[in-house]
């Protein structure tokens, strides 16, 4: 279980000198609790993010313990590392959006045809219990030509769940190699 500490103060001095010492400034939120102001171990945090099954994952802060989903996070536009993640608490039962990620596997067969597979959606917005959302879309690409793709349309939507992307958007694809 991820543990982390509750911020004592939200200033910008504050977080200055949290994330000097390697912490990663997080809020943890849901709808109808208050907001958590919290901080966690840079590394720490990647690693647990990194090696979750599932969509969800356990923390702690301070005496209390949230499972929670990462809703958002920030980018340094220089060196890529995270600065800022919020979190949102995943309270049973409660119908909310969620950001499922998608994962392909196998090699398109267009590749042999002068073609590159393309991913235009890393995350797809899923609105249902956190019961009932898929951990992640595992898309099989094998079966992809050059000019094919999948569309959001083409997935199996969980019982209980609704995709919110639209329909006609591409999930990923084989386009013509320059």
């Amino acid at each position: 279980m991820l543990e982390g500490i509750i911020r004592e103060s939200i200033g910008k001095s504050n977080a200055k000198q949290l994330k000097r010492d390697g912490y990663l400034i997080a809020n943890i939120y849901a709808k109808g609790l208050d907001n958590v102001h919290a901080a966690f171990k840079r590394g720490e945090f990647i690693r647990t993010v990194r090696n979750k099954e599932t969509l969800a994952f356990p923390v702690k802060v301070g005496d209390k313990e949230f499972n929670v989903v990462i809703q958002e996070y920030q980018l340094h536009p220089v060196n890529g590392d995270i600065t800022h993640v919020d979190l949102r608490i995943a309270v049973p039962g409660q119908v909310t959006d969620y950001l499922v990620p998608v994962r392909t596997v196998g090699v398109p067969k267009g590749l042999k045809n002068k073609g590159v597979l393309v991913i235009t959606k890393r995350r797809l917005k899923v609105r249902g219990a956190i019961e009932n959302v898929p951990h992640n879309y595992t898309l099989d690409v094998s079966d992809l030509d050059r000019d094919e793709s999948i569309l959001v349309r083409d997935l199996d939507v969980a019982e209980g769940c609704r995709m919110m992307d639209r329909p006609h958007v591409s999930v990923c694809g084989v386009i013509k190699a320059r």
